[in-house]
This record gives structure tokens, sequence and C-alpha cells, in this order.
């Protein structure tokens, strides 16, 4: 053999030696390996358990959410109505049946919607308002909705303003009534609301007193006068006229309310809206606190 040779390969052996070695000799190395294990082996299990508890948890938040069950009751109407269509009169008109439930279903949803929690059980009056005022928006109006008028200093209050509207036409104070179809509204001398045979004075009254405290609130704040104009929007029965002032309270038909504040001249600029509006939601609180 050769000499270099065999020098060589014992060098190599005694370096093979020198870099391994016996485990028995490294205790710590295998608690180290065997916690790794056994925090891998805790870990897997926990984390599959969660990834299999989020499916259930994740599926009972969208059934608990009022929007996702009010879609699958529509959509599955909609297919029991397309279903039976289909098979009497045809697959086109069974599908357009369908559609058709959910367009309808979707409008009448609509109607109920509301800014103010309170109102989704009370009278649709409000709402209706509401859902006209929203329109205006992009004319620059702004809208503070059932906001309570103070009394004193307390807060105490008698009194709430259904839709404080704020836009370039000015400032108005408006109350949506619903009231019996069935009986007549007629007006005296600009002085006197009837609806059939009761006088609604003390309504129009009521009106006039919460703009006026509603204008004093609100002038404090932003250091000038604030003219808030009091009106009643009714539903129900027919109104003869457009837009009549009694007892210095615009009057006129419910479904008017848009129109009633857009044929008016502007006498803000958008500068005195968002000033005004600031002031009126910091000083007249919601009259349903969340």
């Amino acid at each position: 053999m050769n000499p270099l040779r065999e020098s060589a390969d014992e060098s190599a052996d005694e370096s093979a030696q020198a870099t391994v070695q016996d485990p028995a000799q490294d205790p710590d190395q295998d608690t180290a390996q065997d916690a790794t294990r056994i925090t891998a082996e805790e870990t897997v299990p926990e984390e599959t358990a969660a990834r299999d508890a989020e499916g259930p948890r994740a599926a009972g938040a969208l059934l608990g959410d009022p929007q996702i069950r009010q879609w699958m009751w529509r959509i599955g109407i909609a297919i029991v109505v397309g279903a039976v269509l289909s098979v009497a009169l045809g697959v086109r008109l069974g599908i357009a049946a369908a559609v058709l439930v959910v367009l309808v279903d979707s409008v009448r949803t609509s109607r109920k919607d509301s800014s103010v929690a309170a109102w989704k059980k009370s009278s649709a009056a409000e709402r209706r308002t509401e859902k006209q005022l929203r329109s205006l928006q992009r004319n620059g109006y702004l809208v503070l909705h059932a906001r309570a008028v103070p009394r004193d200093d307390e807060g105490v209050s008698d009194g709430r303003i259904d839709h404080l509207v704020i836009g370039p036409s000015g400032v108005y104070a408006i109350d949506s009534e619903k009231w019996d179809k069935r009986l007549p509204v007629r007006t005296q001398s600009h002085l006197k609301l009837f609806h059939g045979p009761f006088n609604k004075k003390d309504r129009l009254d009521e009106a006039r007193w919460e703009a006026e405290q509603a204008s004093r609130i609100i002038g404090g704040r932003v250091g000038f006068e604030v003219p808030v104009q009091p009106s009643v929007a009714i539903y129900g029965p027919s109104i003869p006229w457009k837009v009549m002032r009694v007892r210095d309270v615009d009057v006129y038909a419910g479904n008017r309310a848009r129109a009633y504040l857009r044929r008016r001249p502007k006498i803000l600029t958008e500068t005195d809206v968002q000033r005004i509006f600031t002031a009126a939601e910091q000083a007249l609180p919601p009259k349903y606190p969340e």
C-alpha cells in the first residue's frame, strides 16, 4: 500500500470521529429535540381544532346576520315560485317570476330601513320622509333625524324634531304625521287646522315651539341668528293644497317633503350649512340614544 495514501486515510478517519459525537455524551441535545417534538405534537392538534371550530363560528355569524337571513329567505321563495311556474307555464316565465319575487321583496324591505333604530318598529311616516330627504344630500342638504329639544340645562326634553334639515335654502324642523285618511283636512283663515272635527292647534303650537327652541340653541352655538322653519308633513288624508302656512307652520302632504325644500331660494353657503349642522349635532342630542 502507498504510505502517503494510508496516511491520508487515517487522517480522514480521525477527522470523522472527531466530528461525529456519541448521542449519549450530549443529553442537552436529546432534551431539546424531545421538547421540539412534544411542542410540535401539541401545537398541531390545537391549530387543527381551532381551524375546525372557526368554520362553524363563521357560519353561525353569517346566519345570525339579519340581512343574510333575509336574502336566504328571499332566494328560497324565489326558487320555489320559479320551479312551480316553470312546470306550469314554462322555464322563461318561471325565471321571470323568480326575479320579480326578489325585486318586490327588496323594495318592500327597503321601505322599512331607517338610520334610526327605534323607528323600525313604529309608524312608516318618519321613514317615508327620511327616504325623500336622503336623495337631497347630493344637493348640499344635511339631515339629523329624531333629535331631542332640551328644555333646560339638564337636557330634559319634552319635544322631538323628527327631521332637522340644514341646506342651501335654510334650516327646517319637519315633523312627520300619519293621520286617518278617512277624515278630511281643512284650514280656516291660516289660523286653524282641522282634521275632520279635530282642531290641530296644539300640534301646530308644538311644532312651532320645537323650531323656536332649536333656533335659540343653535344660534347660541354659532354666534348668529339661525331661523328654523317648522313644518308638518302629513300622510294619509288628501291635502287640498301644495304648501300652506298655518300659525307660522308650513303644512303639506308627506310625499311633497322633497319638493318643499328644493324649490326654495338659496340663502346659505356651503360653509354656513356645515357650521350649522355641526352645532346642531352637538347641541341637540338624539332622542333615541344607541
